[in-house]
């Protein structure tokens, strides 16, 4: 389906925030560890919705509540095959394969869309050093996923963590599952998007899971723990999220306000957002319940890593066309893994309405404009992230975005929760 996107007269009212999509998918997985969890107010987004899935297929009992979820973890066992179907969630396949050992005899993993020829050979050869008989598709060992036997026991287990966090999650999750203590070593050139392993400590901590810090690189999980569950874990609204909004505020006439639950407790990776707009000139006023903003406002040019939060790539690299002066987005060579190559294909899409960009291996450098077109169609590859990014594009200028239901994949009312504010 296409959205044609007019440009925006003004942007008023409020608007609820969706839940972060990272933490509800953690929760799920959790909570299907063990004990009994109540996960309040949850995603509704196609990846949670995944994750929940794969925690009924594992054996918990899933009831529903008025403000969420129920999930009694189900004994550990691994008596029975397994088919998983992860759609197009990268976060749950990595999640899934190291705890395949614990609820399954053998197992196939599949997904489909974007996920076909995604990466996941770093993690599926440090479960294969480990002693798992499993087996991806093709140099990449992309899905399907094939689990034949083993058992994930612990020891010392090295991961490569410079393509994904997810791995080092992953492993994180199921290592408190086996016989022996684990020493997980993170190997490679440096770690990528380090705060999505601080989410996942934390969500574990809450489920009475054990992990030690052994420097920047390493980390001690004693084996043998019971997962506790996670009681009553009410899901933060998701800054990476109110990013689209906070930008289409910026650069249109405004006045918003994004209310949410927001607990600084928990940490976020894309709440680097915030950071990054208020170094741009970006003026707005944060509580625990609400981000008002009034616009627009004049932002500035500068240098920016995202080499913790990847997914602000698209969102940040919009806001940087209509910047001062020039705007560096260094660190993201991993985003070309994602659902899309959010550099190539970001970079071909926005060249159409006419956007100064230049594109390295690990960065774009993107310069102000004089004259953008209108009425231009963009195609988002599939990435929910860069339709949506092309959505707020669309408010300063006129686009056309083709196949915005991709948007379902981590905000589902994405098209509606725009409407609502013009």
């Amino acid at each position: 389906m296409q959205l044609k996107v007019l440009p925006a007269i003004a942007l008023r009212g409020a608007l609820a925030l969706p839940a972060s999509k990272s933490y509800s998918i953690r929760s799920f997985f959790v909570a299907a560890c063990g004990g009994r969890s109540r996960i309040i107010n949850p995603s509704d987004c196609d990846d949670a919705v995944v994750a929940l899935a794969i925690a009924r297929a594992f054996g918990s009992r899933v009831r529903a509540i008025k403000s969420g979820y129920e999930v009694s973890a189900g004994p550990v066992a691994a008596t029975r095959p397994l088919k998983v179907k992860v759609r197009e969630s990268g976060t749950s396949l990595r999640f899934v394969l190291p705890l395949l050992p614990f609820f399954s005899s053998t197992a196939e993993v599949n997904g489909s869309g974007t996920l076909v020829g995604r990466p996941n050979h770093h993690l599926c050869a440090a479960l294969r050093d480990c002693g798992l008989l499993i087996q991806g598709a093709g140099a990449k060992e992309s899905v399907p996923v094939i689990y034949s036997g083993g058992t994930l026991t612990g020891g010392r287990i090295v991961i490569d963590g410079s393509l994904s966090s997810q791995f080092v999650s992953a492993l994180m999750i199921a290592a408190p599952l086996a016989q022996k203590d684990t020493r997980l070593v993170m190997a490679g050139d440096s770690l990528v998007s380090r705060d999505y392993v601080v989410m996942t400590r934390q969500i574990l901590a809450r489920a009475g899971i054990q992990v030690v810090p052994k420097g920047r690189r390493e980390f001690l999980i004693p084996g043998g723990q019971g997962y506790k569950g996670l009681k009553n874990f009410k899901v933060p609204s998701d800054l990476g999220l109110a990013a689209f909004f906070m930008v289409a505020a910026a650069l249109v006439p405004a006045d918003i306000t994004l209310q949410g639950f927001f607990d600084d407790s928990l940490v976020q990776s894309d709440g680097a957002i915030l950071g990054f707009l208020a170094k741009m000139g970006l003026k707005f006023t944060r509580t625990a319940h609400a981000i008002k903003i009034k616009g627009p406002q004049r932002l500035q040019g500068g240098v920016f890593s995202l080499k913790d939060c990847p997914d602000l790539v698209p969102i940040m690299a919009v806001a940087a066309m209509f910047a001062s002066g020039p705007v560096r987005l260094k660190d993201i060579g991993h985003a070309r893994v994602k659902e899309s190559d959010r550099i190539s294909d970001l970079r071909k899409e926005l060249l159409k309405v006419g956007a100064n960009i230049e594109e390295k291996p690990d960065e774009m450098l993107i310069s102000p404009g004089v004259a953008y077109k209108s009425g231009v169609t963009l195609d988002p590859h599939n990435d929910h992230r860069l339709a949506m990014a092309f959505a707020v594009l669309g408010l300063k200028l006129g686009v056309k975005v083709d196949n915005i239901e991709c948007t379902k994949k981590s905000y589902p009312g994405f098209v509606k929760a725009l409407a609502s504010v013009r």
